[in-house]
This record gives C-alpha cells, sequence and structure tokens, in this order.
C-alpha cells in the first residue's frame, strides 16, 4: 500500500496515512465542516478502513509467524482537517440523505458497525464541534480525546429532536451501549442537550481532554494508541468487541430498507 492515500481518487474527501509501524490516521477533510456524505462514507472511509485492516493483519501474521512478541500492534485514529481547530465534524449531510432510503441501511449503518468492531484501537481525535453523525462516529471508536474549547468553542451535540429528523436504530443501540445513565441519556437524546468539552468529559463521554489545537489533540489522540495498540497484538480486540456489542450490532442489522427495483438499482449503484 501506497501512502498517503486519498480518497476517493477523483475528489479526496478523506486522507490515509500510515506515519509509523503501529498507526494509521484517517483526516477528514470534506469542505469546512467535514459533513458526512455517502461519498465520503462510502467511497472514503469504508475503503480506508480496509486498507487500514489488510495492512495490519499482514504484519499480524508476519508476526505470528516470525514469533515476534513486539510485531502485530496496530490503532487508528480518525480526526477533522488538520488546517483548522473549529470541527471534527458537522454531522451528516442531512438535505441529501433524508429522501434516500439506502443511506441508513447500507451506507452509515455498516460504517458505525464496522467501527464499533474493528479489530484494532480507535480513537476519535475531536478537534472541534462534533455533531450528530460525527457524534455517533466518535462513540463507535474506543476512545475519545478532545479539544478542551479553551482557544475556540467546541461543542458535542445530538441536535435532531430540535430540526424534527427521527433516529435510526443504530443511534439508539450505540447510545445505550456507550452511555450507561438513563439521564446522560435523556440529556443526549431528548433534549439535544449542547455539550461543552468540560461537560462532556465529566458525563464520561470523553476520555481526555487538550488544551491545545489540533496539533495538540492529535497527539494525545497518539499517546493512546501507543498505549493500546500492543492490545491488538493477540488478534482478539475485534472479536472481544463483536461479543460485548453483540445486541447493539444486530439492532443495527434490524434497520431494514423498504426495497423496490429503483431502491435496490441505486443501492447497487453506489457499491459498483
Amino acid at each position: 500500500m501506497s501512502y498517503p492515500l486519498r480518497l476517493p481518487a477523483n475528489a479526496p474527501l478523506i486522507t490515509l496515512t500510515h506515519p509509523k509501524p503501529s498507526l494509521w490516521i484517517i483526516e477528514l477533510h470534506n469542505g469546512h465542516d467535514n459533513r458526512l456524505t455517502v461519498d465520503l462514507v462510502d467511497h472514503g472511509l469504508k475503503p480506508a478502513l480496509d486498507a487500514v485492516e489488510r495492512d495490519w493483519r499482514e504484519q499480524w501474521r508476519t508476526a505470528q509467524k516470525a514469533k515476534d512478541k513486539n510485531g502485530g500492534k496496530g490503532a487508528l485514529i480518525i480526526v477533522g482537517r488538520r488546517d483548522q481547530d473549529k470541527f471534527f465534524s458537522n454531522g451528516l449531510d442531512f438535505a441529501s440523505i433524508v429522501s434516500d432510503p439506502n443511506f441508513f441501511p447500507c451506507t452509515f449503518n455498516p460504517l458505525l458497525e464496522r467501527l464499533l468492531t474493528f479489530p484494532i484501537p480507535t480513537i476519535a481525535a475531536i478537534n472541534g464541534h462534533c455533531y450528530a453523525g460525527g457524534f455517533m462516529l466518535s462513540l463507535t471508536c474506543d476512545y475519545r480525546v478532545m479539544t478542551d474549547g479553551s482557544k475556540r468553542n467546541a461543542w458535542l451535540c445530538m441536535n435532531e429532536v430540535h430540526f424534527g429528523a427521527i433516529w435510526p436504530l443504530s443511534f439508539a443501540a450505540i447510545l445505550r451501549a456507550k452511555v450507561g445513565d438513563h439521564r446522560l441519556q435523556r440529556k443526549i437524546a431528548l433534549e439535544g442537550h449542547r455539550f461543552t468539552a468540560k461537560e462532556a468529559f465529566n458525563d464520561g463521554l470523553l476520555d481526555h481532554l487538550v488544551d491545545g489545537t489540533t496539533a495538540d489533540v492529535l497527539a494525545k489522540a497518539e499517546e493512546v494508541a501507543d498505549k493500546f495498540s500492543g492490545n491488538a497484538q493477540a488478534g482478539v480486540w475485534g472479536l472481544i468487541k463483536n461479543d460485548v456489542y453483540r445486541d447493539t450490532v444486530a439492532t443495527i442489522k434490524t434497520n431494514l430498507r423498504s426495497v423496490n427495483a429503483a431502491i435496490d438499482d441505486a443501492a447497487a449503484r453506489s457499491r459498483l
């Protein structure tokens, strides 16, 4: 694999880098606020995850054959565009997906499931506002590192209740899996509370706060990656997560689409 990998090739929306043997970094750079679109997910994030998993598994198999006790490490960081400190992701491109019956069952839900059970540690480096679908993307990661908002305001919010968008089953399932307190679930889902980074950290939604810029957030995320990348060496990180989140994955898969010939054709063309 040749890095950096920019996807989709014709109009890149993400860039995948591999700065050291045990680390991969996906940078989102769709416009100024990293809206999550069909192209970004299907032709950017999903093939990038494929590339990371292929590379890591090849390293892991090589280490197993050589009985290399230091080989097979791995971790993945997802960060908002590095040339700004305002957005991790402003959520889904709602206007384009609201009339697309394929978006959740064929595009976004499979991404959430993939990240939720990814075979190496995943860290969301939240370098700015993290809204709606972006918030859900961060929750599927194993760890969350965020700017503390001291240099520039940064909020986390599931704001669908304020503009009349229902949640897919996947969102509710992930919320239940990652947020144990029913009062906090209510605050996120039904009140649409806009959390400051410090509030989110105190409520357990974040693992680390960073006083600084995107570079500082990314540096802390790399520390987390270095600390836990060795947990991928035995090859069971993803298998254990599959068991931990078994009910969540089953619920995500029940979010079925209505099918007719036109819908099926649109889904098929998006895969080809």
